[in-house]
């Protein structure tokens, strides 16, 4: 209401029955790390202007490529006029206010499905596509996040297991910092992690992370209509295309992040070819894209999901539906924890909201589990009597087992806490079969270590 309908603080209040301090609030917010803004409601009618509205469509038409809080509000127009045309203009401020509100509209084209003729440098157009892809020596169904730029035909592309919240905010924040800008105005389809609901109007009710997302970036989000996504012709091509020639044959990867960051310089490379129909090479026209983008914020977008979480008996709790479980530490049974998601892994954190365990998000609609042995081995190494009756017992091998039954109980926890050793460097299963081949060799056991 404020930065694309020229209304002021005290029209936004009267209209909202907002807190003025609170309008202000977010106005002048720039970090949207925080909760989400409030949704408000719009309104407004148009008003004559007829002698100065080329010079007021002029100075909004230029404002499409800064930042939304340096914008012309309808007050400084109103100023600017006054000072430029002075005895000539005669108009009083509500008359510009109206005029400029529902110019806001016709520019930032808020009509959903509306997809103009003809692209303008820094609009883009979002979509994902699938891919597999081998993780290490595992075999993924991925999915890959596409950005096109549809005035200079360049895309952009990451990869990810996943196409949920967290791979879409981290695919576009790596394509932003990449780019070192961000498109005006970006077109998607109506992905559940992003629409919460389509209204009767056409509007959408965007879920609250999506809308502090946007917020953050100050990018204008437009939606194609329910089951048509040929209205964003760009980057269905886009999709494509990256599959058969950056995914052909399927990648062998060893580390995701960093395949991402090669994968943003072969798109760089990739524009060094002509356009399709405007006989000029990709790279020179999207310099006008870069041209037209909005500056980065000054901080970075949190893009993880906080959740709280309970772990069971064992210390243990689950996501997507209960599929996969994920350990913390034999101190959390059955307490509450805090837990922050991102598109690659699930971390444990402590009261403070520090770090303090960290796993690698599974992901697949098959029941799976991914431990961090060493918070249960330490505590076994000081009770080993337990041992018998956790599941760490039933993952050792039979001869492991064997050996343990003729030692005390002070014996068993120095193995115990030897493989404990060994996990910090390595593995349960490489400490295990480490311990188990050195007792096969009648080596002693130390706290330490083996010898």
């Amino acid at each position: 209401m404020y930065f694309e309908q020229g209304m002021n603080i005290s029209e936004i209040s009267r209209e909202t029955s907002f807190d003025r301090k609170t309008i202000k609030k977010y106005v002048d917010k720039t970090d949207w790390n925080e909760d989400p803004i409030h949704k408000i409601a719009k309104r407004g009618r148009p008003e004559k202007l007829k002698p100065f509205k080329e010079t007021i469509d002029k100075w909004l038409m230029e404002d499409k490529t800064v930042r939304r809080k340096q914008r012309h509000t309808a007050k400084r127009i109103y100023e600017r006029l006054t000072e430029i045309y002075k005895d000539e203009f005669d108009c009083c401020y509500k008359t510009v206010s109206n005029y400029v509100r529902e110019k806001k509209k016709e520019i930032y084209a808020k009509s959903d499905g509306y997809l103009p003729l003809e692209h303008k440098p820094g609009e883009a157009q979002v979509d994902f596509g699938e891919a597999d892809f081998y993780l290490n020596g595992r075999l993924y169904n991925g999915y890959y996040i596409n950005v096109s730029f549809p005035y200079s035909n360049q895309g952009y592309t990451q990869l990810f297991k996943g196409q949920n919240q967290e791979c879409l905010f981290e695919g576009l924040i790596n394509i932003f910092n990449h780019i070192q800008g961000v498109p005006y105005r970006i077109w998607f389809d109506n992905a559940s992690t992003i629409v919460a609901k389509i209204l009767k109007d056409g509007n959408r009710d965007l879920t609250d992370d999506f809308m502090r997302f946007k917020e953050h970036y100050n990018f204008e989000a437009v939606f194609c209509n329910p089951n048509s996504g040929h209205e964003k012709g760009s980057v269905e091509a886009k999709v494509g295309y990256h599959r058969k020639n950056m995914f052909v044959p399927v990648p062998q990867i060893t580390n995701l992040e960093e395949y991402n960051k090669e994968l943003l310089i072969k798109c760089d490379n990739d524009a060094n070819r002509e356009h399709y129909r405007k006989e000029v090479k990709i790279s020179e026209l999207h310099i006008e894209d870069r041209k037209a983008l909005i500056p980065l914020p000054s901080v970075e977008f949190d893009g993880g999901k906080y959740l709280t979480v309970k772990a069971n008996s064992y210390g243990k709790f689950t996501l997507n539906n209960g599929l996969h479980e994920y350990s913390t530490s034999p101190k959390y049974a059955n307490e509450k924890i805090q837990i922050r998601i991102t598109a690659n892994e699930v971390i444990i954190l402590d009261e403070n909201y520090r770090a303090i365990i960290k796993h690698t998000r599974l992901y697949g609609d098959t029941k799976q589990q991914s431990m961090q042995w060493l918070p249960y081995l330490n505590t076994l190494a000081k009770r080993p009597g337990a041992l018998k009756y956790t599941g760490i017992y039933t993952m050792l091998p039979h001869s492991m087992k064997e050996y343990m039954e003729t030692c005390s109980k002070s014996e068993r926890g120095k193995i115990l806490q030897t493989i404990s050793v060994i996990c910090e460097k390595s593995n349960f299963e490489t400490a295990v079969k480490t311990v188990s081949e050195a007792l096969m060799y009648g080596a002693y056991v130390w706290s330490s270590g083996c010898r």
